[in-house]
Protein backbone atom coordinates (compact mmCIF):
# COMPACT_ATOMS: atom_id res chain seq x y z
CA UNK A 1 0.00 0.00 0.00
CA UNK A 2 1.55 3.15 -0.55
CA UNK A 3 0.79 4.81 2.37
CA UNK A 4 2.40 2.28 4.12
CA UNK A 5 5.50 2.78 1.86
CA UNK A 6 6.01 6.27 2.95
CA UNK A 7 5.44 5.71 6.71
CA UNK A 8 8.66 3.39 6.29
CA UNK A 9 10.38 5.46 3.94
CA UNK A 10 9.93 8.32 7.29
CA UNK A 11 10.87 5.45 9.59
CA UNK A 12 13.93 4.99 7.14
CA UNK A 13 14.63 9.12 7.74
CA UNK A 14 14.14 9.20 11.31
CA UNK A 15 16.89 6.70 11.64
CA UNK A 16 19.33 7.86 8.85
CA UNK A 17 19.33 10.87 11.03
CA UNK A 18 20.12 9.28 14.10
CA UNK A 19 22.50 7.22 12.63
CA UNK A 20 24.35 10.40 11.18
CA UNK A 21 23.94 12.84 14.25
CA UNK A 22 25.06 10.00 16.84
CA UNK A 23 27.05 7.26 14.67
CA UNK A 24 25.13 4.25 16.63
CA UNK A 25 24.50 2.06 14.07
CA UNK A 26 20.66 1.48 12.64
CA UNK A 27 20.15 -1.87 14.34
CA UNK A 28 19.55 -0.82 17.49
CA UNK A 29 17.04 1.51 15.87
CA UNK A 30 15.54 0.27 12.90
CA UNK A 31 14.49 -3.87 14.30
CA UNK A 32 12.62 -2.26 17.69
CA UNK A 33 10.98 0.10 15.43
CA UNK A 34 10.10 -2.21 12.86
CA UNK A 35 8.84 -4.43 15.54
CA UNK A 36 6.64 -2.29 17.79
CA UNK A 37 5.22 0.23 15.03
CA UNK A 38 5.05 -1.22 12.14
CA UNK A 39 3.97 -5.28 13.58
CA UNK A 40 7.21 -6.66 11.36
CA UNK A 41 8.00 -10.12 12.55
CA UNK A 42 11.12 -10.50 14.89
CA UNK A 43 12.78 -12.28 12.37
CA UNK A 44 11.71 -10.32 9.04
CA UNK A 45 12.97 -7.03 11.32
CA UNK A 46 16.16 -8.90 11.46
CA UNK A 47 16.77 -9.84 8.07
CA UNK A 48 15.52 -7.06 6.68
CA UNK A 49 17.51 -4.53 9.07
CA UNK A 50 20.70 -6.16 8.52
CA UNK A 51 20.74 -5.42 4.53
CA UNK A 52 19.34 -1.97 5.12
CA UNK A 53 21.93 -1.68 8.11
CA UNK A 54 24.72 -2.89 5.29
CA UNK A 55 23.62 -0.25 2.88
CA UNK A 56 23.64 2.10 5.05
CA UNK A 57 27.42 1.77 6.36
CA UNK A 58 28.92 1.58 2.91
CA UNK A 59 29.15 5.14 2.40
CA UNK A 60 30.60 5.12 6.03
CA UNK A 61 33.13 2.79 5.27
CA UNK A 62 33.83 4.20 2.21
CA UNK A 63 34.80 7.55 3.62
CA UNK A 64 36.53 6.29 6.36
CA UNK A 65 38.99 4.09 4.01
CA UNK A 66 39.71 7.46 2.03
CA UNK A 67 40.64 9.10 5.50
CA UNK A 68 42.84 6.17 5.83
CA UNK A 69 41.00 5.52 9.43
CA UNK A 70 40.56 2.16 9.50
CA UNK A 71 42.61 -0.24 10.92
CA UNK A 72 42.75 -3.68 8.80
CA UNK A 73 44.63 -6.33 10.95
CA UNK A 74 41.45 -4.78 13.63
CA UNK A 75 38.85 -5.67 11.00
CA UNK A 76 40.36 -8.52 9.66
CA UNK A 77 40.46 -10.21 13.67
CA UNK A 78 36.95 -9.73 14.58
CA UNK A 79 36.16 -11.09 11.01
CA UNK A 80 38.38 -14.61 11.86
CA UNK A 81 35.70 -14.47 14.34
CA UNK A 82 32.59 -13.20 13.28
CA UNK A 83 32.44 -14.62 9.67
CA UNK A 84 32.39 -18.35 11.00
CA UNK A 85 29.90 -17.09 14.21
CA UNK A 86 27.17 -15.48 12.02
CA UNK A 87 27.44 -18.33 9.36
CA UNK A 88 27.27 -20.99 12.31
CA UNK A 89 24.47 -19.22 13.72
CA UNK A 90 22.72 -19.02 10.18
CA UNK A 91 22.96 -23.04 9.91
CA UNK A 92 21.35 -23.44 12.93
CA UNK A 93 18.48 -21.09 12.20
CA UNK A 94 17.83 -22.91 8.95
CA UNK A 95 17.94 -25.90 10.61
CA UNK A 96 15.47 -25.20 13.10
CA UNK A 97 13.55 -23.50 10.60
CA UNK A 98 10.02 -21.45 10.71
CA UNK A 99 10.11 -20.47 14.46
CA UNK A 100 7.17 -20.47 16.56
CA UNK A 101 5.56 -18.18 19.23
CA UNK A 102 7.47 -19.15 21.71
CA UNK A 103 11.08 -18.70 19.70
CA UNK A 104 9.72 -15.63 18.58
CA UNK A 105 9.48 -14.24 22.37
CA UNK A 106 13.26 -15.37 22.93
CA UNK A 107 14.12 -13.10 19.91
CA UNK A 108 12.51 -10.51 21.35
CA UNK A 109 13.99 -10.53 24.88
CA UNK A 110 17.23 -10.88 23.24
CA UNK A 111 16.66 -7.64 21.54
CA UNK A 112 15.59 -5.93 24.79
CA UNK A 113 18.58 -7.21 26.66
CA UNK A 114 20.72 -5.97 23.87
CA UNK A 115 19.21 -3.04 23.37
CA UNK A 116 19.34 -2.46 27.17
CA UNK A 117 23.34 -2.73 27.25
CA UNK A 118 23.50 -0.33 24.31
CA UNK A 119 21.53 2.38 26.04
CA UNK A 120 24.21 1.90 28.91
CA UNK A 121 26.63 2.29 26.68
CA UNK A 122 25.88 5.19 24.67
CA UNK A 123 25.06 6.99 27.59
CA UNK A 124 28.56 6.42 29.49
CA UNK A 125 30.32 6.63 26.28
CA UNK A 126 32.39 9.45 27.05
CA UNK A 127 33.47 8.10 30.61
CA UNK A 128 33.78 4.88 28.87
CA UNK A 129 36.49 6.66 26.51
CA UNK A 130 38.22 8.45 29.45
CA UNK A 131 38.61 4.97 31.39
CA UNK A 132 40.09 3.41 27.84
CA UNK A 133 42.70 6.07 27.23
CA UNK A 134 43.98 5.39 31.33
CA UNK A 135 44.55 2.39 30.93
CA UNK A 136 48.09 0.63 29.40
CA UNK A 137 47.52 -1.86 26.54
CA UNK A 138 46.15 -5.51 26.93
CA UNK A 139 49.38 -7.81 26.70
CA UNK A 140 51.22 -9.95 25.47
CA UNK A 141 49.94 -8.70 21.81
CA UNK A 142 48.52 -12.54 21.69
CA UNK A 143 46.00 -11.54 23.75
CA UNK A 144 44.64 -8.54 22.46
CA UNK A 145 44.42 -10.43 19.06
CA UNK A 146 42.42 -13.07 20.69
CA UNK A 147 40.32 -11.09 22.98
CA UNK A 148 39.54 -9.36 19.31
CA UNK A 149 38.68 -12.86 17.66
CA UNK A 150 36.42 -13.56 20.76
CA UNK A 151 34.46 -10.00 20.55
CA UNK A 152 34.01 -10.85 16.35
CA UNK A 153 32.62 -14.04 16.99
CA UNK A 154 30.13 -13.10 19.79
CA UNK A 155 29.30 -9.79 17.51
CA UNK A 156 28.60 -11.99 14.86
CA UNK A 157 26.58 -14.45 16.61
CA UNK A 158 24.50 -11.49 18.57
CA UNK A 159 24.07 -9.40 14.78
CA UNK A 160 22.86 -12.54 13.19
CA UNK A 161 19.96 -13.56 15.69
CA UNK A 162 18.97 -9.67 16.59
CA UNK A 163 20.70 -7.26 14.23
CA UNK A 164 21.79 -5.53 17.05
CA UNK A 165 25.56 -5.45 18.84
CA UNK A 166 28.33 -4.39 16.22
CA UNK A 167 27.67 -0.87 16.63
CA UNK A 168 28.00 0.61 20.58
CA UNK A 169 28.52 -2.47 22.15
CA UNK A 170 31.42 -3.70 19.87
CA UNK A 171 33.12 -0.13 20.33
CA UNK A 172 33.11 -0.02 23.77
CA UNK A 173 35.15 -3.42 23.62
CA UNK A 174 37.25 -2.20 21.15
CA UNK A 175 38.44 1.03 23.19
CA UNK A 176 39.57 -1.64 26.28
CA UNK A 177 41.15 -3.58 23.78
CA UNK A 178 43.05 -0.66 21.86
CA UNK A 179 43.11 2.13 24.59
CA UNK A 180 46.26 4.12 22.67
CA UNK A 181 44.66 3.69 18.95
CA UNK A 182 43.05 7.33 18.29
CA UNK A 183 38.99 7.12 18.39
CA UNK A 184 38.74 7.81 14.40
CA UNK A 185 40.32 4.13 13.75
CA UNK A 186 38.12 2.61 16.27
CA UNK A 187 35.45 3.89 14.50
CA UNK A 188 36.19 3.41 11.32
CA UNK A 189 37.78 -0.41 12.18
CA UNK A 190 33.84 -0.79 13.31
CA UNK A 191 32.06 0.33 10.46
CA UNK A 192 34.72 -1.25 7.93
CA UNK A 193 33.45 -5.01 9.71
CA UNK A 194 30.24 -4.05 9.77
CA UNK A 195 29.46 -4.49 6.32
CA UNK A 196 30.56 -7.60 5.33
CA UNK A 197 29.52 -9.02 8.26
CA UNK A 198 25.76 -7.16 7.84
CA UNK A 199 25.83 -8.03 4.32
CA UNK A 200 26.75 -11.93 4.75
CA UNK A 201 24.04 -12.08 7.80
CA UNK A 202 21.55 -10.32 5.27
CA UNK A 203 21.88 -12.50 2.60
CA UNK A 204 21.64 -15.51 5.26
CA UNK A 205 18.23 -14.21 6.10
CA UNK A 206 17.19 -13.56 2.66
CA UNK A 207 17.69 -17.82 1.48
CA UNK A 208 16.22 -18.62 4.93
CA UNK A 209 13.01 -16.06 3.55
CA UNK A 210 13.31 -13.72 6.29
CA UNK A 211 13.66 -10.58 4.47
CA UNK A 212 10.76 -8.09 2.71
CA UNK A 213 12.86 -6.17 -0.53
CA UNK A 214 9.21 -4.15 -0.98
CA UNK A 215 10.21 -3.09 2.96
CA UNK A 216 14.15 -2.44 2.47
CA UNK A 217 13.97 -0.33 -0.47
CA UNK A 218 11.38 1.55 1.26
CA UNK A 219 13.14 2.41 4.46
CA UNK A 220 16.64 3.10 1.91
CA UNK A 221 14.84 5.71 0.30
CA UNK A 222 14.12 7.74 3.38
CA UNK A 223 17.31 6.60 5.54
CA UNK A 224 20.27 7.77 2.49
CA UNK A 225 19.06 11.15 2.52
CA UNK A 226 18.63 11.28 6.34
CA UNK A 227 21.92 9.71 7.09
CA UNK A 228 23.52 12.46 4.89
CA UNK A 229 21.58 15.59 6.47
CA UNK A 230 22.11 13.77 9.75
CA UNK A 231 26.07 13.90 9.17
CA UNK A 232 25.76 17.30 7.91
CA UNK A 233 24.50 18.57 11.46
CA UNK A 234 26.53 16.64 13.29
CA UNK A 235 29.06 19.03 13.83
CA UNK A 236 26.13 21.30 15.48
CA UNK A 237 24.14 19.14 16.97
CA UNK A 238 24.92 18.93 21.31
CA UNK A 239 26.57 15.54 22.30
CA UNK A 240 25.38 16.22 25.71
CA UNK A 241 21.90 16.90 24.51
CA UNK A 242 22.02 14.04 21.93
CA UNK A 243 23.14 10.90 23.84
CA UNK A 244 20.89 11.12 26.98
CA UNK A 245 17.96 11.36 24.13
CA UNK A 246 19.20 8.43 21.94
CA UNK A 247 19.82 6.41 25.59
CA UNK A 248 16.60 6.85 26.45
CA UNK A 249 14.90 5.91 22.95
CA UNK A 250 16.77 2.63 22.91
CA UNK A 251 16.05 1.88 27.19
CA UNK A 252 12.29 2.61 26.09
CA UNK A 253 12.13 0.60 22.92
CA UNK A 254 14.30 -2.21 25.36
CA UNK A 255 11.40 -2.13 27.99
CA UNK A 256 8.72 -2.32 25.60
CA UNK A 257 10.15 -5.22 23.46
CA UNK A 258 10.41 -6.90 27.06
CA UNK A 259 7.14 -6.10 27.89
CA UNK A 260 5.91 -7.10 24.55
CA UNK A 261 7.90 -10.72 25.05
CA UNK A 262 5.83 -11.28 28.52
CA UNK A 263 2.67 -10.73 27.48
CA UNK A 264 1.38 -14.32 27.50
CA UNK A 265 0.15 -15.08 23.78
CA UNK A 266 -3.04 -17.41 23.40
CA UNK A 267 -2.87 -20.56 21.23
CA UNK A 268 -4.80 -20.29 17.72
CA UNK A 269 -6.45 -23.51 18.50
CA UNK A 270 -7.28 -22.69 21.97
CA UNK A 271 -8.47 -19.40 21.04
CA UNK A 272 -10.97 -21.19 18.04
CA UNK A 273 -12.16 -23.53 20.66
CA UNK A 274 -12.97 -20.35 23.11
CA UNK A 275 -14.66 -19.07 20.49
CA UNK A 276 -16.78 -21.87 19.64
CA UNK A 277 -17.84 -22.31 22.78
CA UNK A 278 -18.81 -18.76 23.40
CA UNK A 279 -20.85 -19.10 20.11
CA UNK A 280 -22.89 -22.01 21.29
CA UNK A 281 -23.50 -22.29 24.74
Amino acid sequence: MPHLDLLHAAAGLLVGLLVGLTGVGGGSLMTPLLVLMFGVSPKTAIGTDLLFAAATKITGSAVHGLRDSVDWDIVRRLAIGSVPAALATLGLLAWFGDVGPASEHGIMIALSVLLAITAVTVLFRNQLIGFAHGLDPMGPPRRVTLGTIVLGAAIGAAVSISSVGAGAIGMSVLLMLYPRLPITRIVGSDIAHAVPLALIAGFGHWIIGDVNLVLLLSLLLGSVPGVIVGSMLSSRASDNLLRPLLALVLAVSAYQLYAKASTPVVPVAHAASVGAAAAHP
